[in-house]
């Protein structure tokens, strides 16, 4: 299974919306949100998660959302 983790302070780049958008395609995938990962560099400067504990980071949420899909 999938684990996606996200920072809920880069929601403001449009992360929780991307985040939704794959809960609601792929309910199997596995979401971990917390206030902060200690990324506050790469939270500042746009979208990015986790994923495979791996960061995945973009410049828009459309791209994010888009990378998400390929990793899946």
């Amino acid at each position: 299974m999938a684990v996606i983790k996200v920072c809920e302070n880069n929601y403001g780049y449009g992360t929780n919306e991307v985040i939704e958008k794959i809960k609601g395609e792929k309910p199997e995938v596995e979401v971990e949100v917390a206030s902060c990962w200690g990324y506050c560099d790469e939270c500042a400067s746009g979208p990015y998660v986790f994923i495979h504990d791996e960061m995945v980071q973009a410049d828009t949420p459309e791209e994010l959302y888009d990378i998400l899909l390929d990793t899946l």
